[in-house]
């Protein structure tokens, strides 16, 4: 996506990142020019759909918004002629398979309205504002309550059968490694393996911010990270990878260690940059989800005009 002008003197924009565990609102002109934020905690489709819509009625009563951006956690319908088309499909959060996230948060707002993936929307912001500016080809990795990955390629989302899926894409696990997989789907996805809802099960009660970087069970984490690097890497060829989520944020270590991580596996076949990471933490930091979700808004308000200035031209 290309990086999109802000004029001060217009409507914000308003942007949704629905997240496993917590939803961010976001009402903004863009980066630097947040209005106003608030968190809602992720629990059952009722209760959080219903305090996600009070918000933004608050703030369409109080600002005024000229656009909306959803991010969703996944899967997602992203077919506009599927007729469940804005759904969640299946998937791990109890409760929220089959729920009508677009048509819940967009029905009352007579504004342009964009829809994709929370992690599609974060790498959307980073090659805007971020870590992936001057790339065509960039990916945002996410690893907190599972493992989200959003690839740009050629300068857009991957798009076929579905939006992908990699955080479920199938490893090997680290050699010793028997824990159950928390993925209800599949025994040895990235997710089940190392999203932060694994570590805390086979940690216990600990806290993830509490254990130590030379913990063996990091050794685990960075294996199938790197793993799924390397498929990124030998498949679609990302200029740059970028992590981030709550697991990353609390355990910074991690990102040198998936990258000589990766360097191992690539045994040299394939070549990373010289000269600078090539995993990095993303530039927007924890906002990246959340100024996602409001690129999705100033994209879809430009898609939405393009037709009137068409016929305009002609």
């Amino acid at each position: 996506m290309s990086k999109p002008d802000v004029v001060p003197d217009r409507l914000p924009v308003a942007g949704v990142e629905l997240g496993g565990t917590k939803c961010i609102c976001t009402l903004a002109l863009g980066p630097g020019l947040v209005i106003e934020q608030a968190t809602v905690e992720t629990t059952d489709p009722d209760t959080t759909l219903g305090s996600l819509k009070a918000i933004l009625r608050g703030w369409w009563s109080r600002h005024g918004f000229r656009s909306l951006g959803i991010g969703s956690f996944g899967p997602i319908r992203l077919d506009p002629r599927a007729a469940d088309y804005g759904h969640i499909l299946a998937t791990n959060k109890p409760g929220w398979s089959g729920v009508d996230v677009l048509g819940e948060l967009s029905c009352e707002f007579p504004v342009p309205c964009g829809f994709d993936t929370d992690v599609n929307a974060a790498a959307f912001a980073e090659v805007a504002w971020g870590s992936g500016r001057g790339f065509t080809d960039f990916a945002y990795v996410t690893v907190g309550t599972g493992v989200g990955v959003g690839l740009i390629v050629n300068g857009r989302a991957t798009r076929g059968l579905a939006h992908g899926e990699l955080g479920h894409m199938l490893v090997p696990r680290m050699a010793g490694d028997t824990f159950p997989s928390v993925c209800a789907f599949h025994d040895n996805c990235v997710e089940g393996l190392a999203s932060g809802s694994a570590i805390k099960a086979r940690m216990g009660a600990e806290h993830l911010a509490g254990v130590a970087p030379d913990h063996p069970v990091w050794d685990i984490v960075v294996d199938a990270l790197a793993s799924l690097c390397h498929n990124m890497v030998c498949s679609t060829a990302p200029q740059r990878i970028a992590f981030g989520g709550g697991v990353i944020n609390r355990q910074p270590h991690l990102v040198p260690r998936i990258e000589a991580r990766l360097k191992a596996s690539l045994a040299g076949y394939i070549s990373l940059p010289e000269g600078r990471p090539y995993i990095v933490e993303p530039e927007l930091g924890g906002q990246a989800g959340p100024l996602g979700a409001i690129m999705l808004g100033i994209e879809a308000e430009a898609a939405a005009a393009a037709p009137a200035l068409t016929v305009a031209a002609e």
